[in-house]
């Protein structure tokens, strides 16, 4: 009897955990779906919210590796011209530590520039999730490689 009892909690405490990362898998999702719906809209204050302060976000360019600040006051611009960028997800990972409290994701996005992959690491501040990292990648087909080397040396 003792051991079917802990069986029992086991199974509950199980089923209670994957319960609660689905919760936080889908209130994520939301919350980077609204950052990147954010920025197709020019929503300045609520993209930059979402940032941590002593986040950083890396771009396509070997030079991009923003902070939150740097980053904030480079797409001013963009975002008062009404034109910034639109990110579309098309497929998202997302992974929780043990005590949910730090998130990791990777997603494929459809953008101006083709496909993109990007990765991200959020963190749980005072009951509100943070984006402490963000990296966006170009995606190159393995074909084209030859193509992109000899172009890139020519530089």
């Amino acid at each position: 009897m003792k051991q079917i009892a802990i069986l029992l909690i086991a199974t509950f405490i199980v089923s209670c955990t994957n319960l609660n990362t689905d919760t936080l898998t889908q209130e994520l999702n939301t919350k980077i779906n609204q950052w990147h719906k954010d920025a197709a809209s020019t929503n300045f204050d609520s993209y930059f919210d979402f940032i941590a302060d002593d986040g950083v976000f890396i771009g396509t360019d070997i030079s991009e590796r923003w902070s939150k600040t740097e980053f904030s006051d480079f797409s001013k611009t963009y975002f008062d011209n009404g034109k910034a960028w639109s990110f579309i997800p098309k497929e998202r990972n997302i992974r929780f530590n043990k005590n949910n409290t730090i998130a990791w994701f990777d997603e494929v996005l459809d953008t101006w520039m083709g496909e993109c992959r990007s990765t991200g690491v959020l963190s749980l501040k005072n009951k509100k999730w943070e984006l402490e990292h963000y990296q966006l990648s170009i995606t190159i087909d393995n074909d084209l490689m030859p193509q992109f080397l000899d172009l890139i040396k020519e530089e």
